[in-house]
């Protein structure tokens, strides 16, 4: 299948689970998630990420996102994996994993490159909106653990940049000014939707504190 773009529907799929059957549109609901693949169980890298997911839960809770994790190993191996990651990263793993044991979903999303491995598949995250279109893609190899603090400033960037008419700048975070789209130029809709004010920087360029959510 042809690699997954920014704006393509997420595809859809039943695949069993550590939680059992999930039927992912429909698990989704009306929830931002976050789907994200490592290339085995018990692998040390893995072991930290879904320990780092289950630390942030709290986190992807107050934006609304649904984390789902997926390997290609089996539900016994997966509980099994379970047990250790909330051991040794002192958690409780509370979403599921994908047991992608046919490779169905691995397929969908594109997550088996050949010229990195024939059978892992590759450290993908894929954060998909409430419309279940896909609106970020990252891919790190297989020796690169993921930054989720980085995941979390991009859920923050598309939530923020979806209820306003604004970008954000490089190194953004939550809380900093924020760049009012050049299309925008009606004097009385930039002080109603602006009323803190904003910074004219460069003639197409208007800086702005963060607007109220």
């Amino acid at each position: 299948m042809a690699t997954l773009r920014l704006g393509d529907t997420a595809p859809d799929f039943t695949q069993d689970s550590s939680e059992g059957p999930i039927d992912f549109h429909t698990w989704a609901g009306d929830a931002w998630v976050v789907l994200f693949s490592h290339p085995a169980d018990f692998t040390p890298v893995c072991t930290t990420e879904l320990g780092k997911t289950a630390a942030l839960s709290g986190e992807f809770a107050k934006r609304g996102v649904k984390p789902i994790a997926i390997s290609v190993d089996p539900v016994d191996k997966h509980k099994e994996w379970i047990g250790d990651i909330n051991d040794t990263q002192n958690t409780t793993v509370d979403f599921p994993i994908l047991a992608d044991a046919d490779r169905k979903v691995s397929g969908l999303y594109d997550l088996i490159h050949p010229n990195a491995s024939t059978t892992a598949t590759v450290r993908s995250v894929f954060i998909i909106d409430p419309k279940k279109i896909v609106r970020t893609t990252i891919t790190y190899p297989a020796s690169t653990g993921r930054n989720f603090d980085e995941i979390l400033r991009v859920i923050d960037s598309l939530q923020l940049t979806d209820s306003h008419k604004v970008a954000t700048p490089a190194n953004w975070r939550d809380g900093d000014d924020v760049v009012i789209l050049p299309s925008l130029q009606d004097p009385a809709e930039l002080a109603q939707r602006f009323p803190k004010g904003f910074e004219a920087v460069r003639p197409y360029l208007r800086l702005t504190p963060q607007p109220n959510r």
